[in-house]
């Protein structure tokens, strides 16, 4: 499958994601800067796509006719997982192939690498053309891989990530970070091999067309707690239960409400475990479209991630999202810029910790804020300051722009 759309003269672009774009993170933060962005670039999208994903005619179809309507070149490639390492490597050297050819046979002046690993693919392109090299970085990613789980720390395959990691970061023409927090360790930090090129941060954008306040409620709904997403490795499922508890505790008509597809079993166990009342608890699969109805029916939405090394420089899209429906978040130190949004505009509560005294403090804090009429329109101003879909793709036209000049 392959959409391959005449360039008019428009300069070259590869872009390469490891996600999938049939995917809900793929189609929001991929595709929706691409189209965009596609008005002045001929942009050829490799994307690797799971088997499910890619087995559903409805969501390819869909898909191809999206792309098809902003010019944009699809070129999927099936995402391997197993053998380990052995799958991942198999997927580099079909991609490097084609990434390869593409830049000469279009004369791509820009290579956009979506995390570290699309980078390493993406290089030996630089090598046969006059291309310029970005690499967009989701998080510190060979740190990620040992707080994940996935990896151990100073291990051999850690330490050959890092070397990768380095070699990426100090080859890169440009690199985008998705915080300001991370800044100064791409910049200083001998362990992310201490980039000397331009630093552009651009946040997990999101459509705010999309994920808009709705028209103002009666007050005659119940309190509402909400979260939005999938739970694992990252996000406190315990801690979040925890600060509904203490929240149910002050304000027995609270409710919360869990939008998730695919771990609803384990949700069920963890509350369960945690003796809230199933009665209370909501849990429910959501499709994109109807994701910001869903979150207009939160009064609060909780974004409590882990505070790994490698979250300084992760940024959830579920902070862009609520708060673009006007919910404040109740967040957590240790990822990203989340805190500084929260304290500085004064949109939900934001804990230093999650113990349990800090839990009970923040769940009376956040019913104190709810009181503010204004609450909800300084949420709305605060995703527009910092989440505008069209805010993040100027940024990035801005950087082709300079990359594609350079490359001329």
């Amino acid at each position: 499958m392959r959409l391959n759309i005449s360039g008019e003269n428009r300069p070259s672009v590869i872009y390469m994601c490891y996600d999938g774009i049939l995917e809900p993170l793929g189609e929001s933060q991929v595709v929706a800067y691409l189209e965009i962005l596609s008005d002045t670039y001929d942009i050829h999208l490799i994307s690797f796509e799971k088997s499910d994903d890619a087995a559903r005619q409805d969501l390819v179809a869909r898909m191809t006719a999206r792309l098809e309507g902003a010019s944009i070149s699809w070129h999927p490639r099936r995402y391997h997982k197993r053998p380990k390492i052995l799958s991942t490597l198999w997927d580099m050297g079909g991609a490097m192939l084609l990434a390869a050819r593409l830049t000469r046979r279009h004369d791509a002046r820009l290579l956009h690498a979506r995390s570290i690993l699309c980078a390493a693919m993406l290089y030996p392109a630089t090598l046969i053309g006059r291309a310029r090299l970005v690499v967009d970085i989701r998080g510190f990613w060979a740190d990620e891989r040992v707080d994940g789980g996935l990896i151990r720390a100073n291990g051999p395959v850690y330490r050959v990530l890092k070397v990768i990691e380095k070699a990426m970061l100090r080859r890169a023409d440009h690199v985008v970070t998705l915080t300001r927090a991370s800044v100064p360790f791409l910049r200083d930090d001998p362990r992310l091999g201490q980039t000397t090129a331009p630093i552009t941060v651009i946040p997990t954008c999101a459509d705010l067309d999309l994920f808009s306040p709705g028209p103002d409620t009666d007050g005659s709904r119940p309190l509402t707690i909400g979260y939005v997403g999938q739970i694992g490795t990252w996000y406190m499922l315990d801690e979040m239960l925890a600060f509904f508890a203490a929240v149910r505790r002050l304000r027995l008509d609270a409710r919360l409400l869990i939008i998730n597809k695919n771990q609803q079993a384990m949700i069920r166990a963890a509350l369960a475990r945690t003796g809230i009342d199933p009665a209370a608890v909501e849990i429910a699969a959501s499709s994109r479209d109807a994701m910001p109805a869903q979150i207009r029916r939160m009064d609060a939405g909780l974004a409590l991630i882990r505070p790994f090394f490698s979250k300084i420089a992760s940024a959830p899209t579920k902070l862009a999202e609520y708060l673009g429906c006007g919910v404040p978040v109740i967040g957590n130190a240790g990822c990203g810029d989340m805190v500084r949004i929260i304290e500085e505009d004064g949109v939900g509560v934001a804990m230093m910790d999650t113990g349990p005294e800090a839990i009970e403090l923040a769940a009376r804090a956040l019913l104190d804020q709810l009181q503010d009429p204004e609450l909800s329109d300084r949420c709305v101003a605060s995703a527009r300051r910092h989440f505008a879909l069209d805010d993040g793709a100027a940024r990035y036209r801005a950087i082709y722009a300079a990359l594609i000049n350079e490359a001329a």
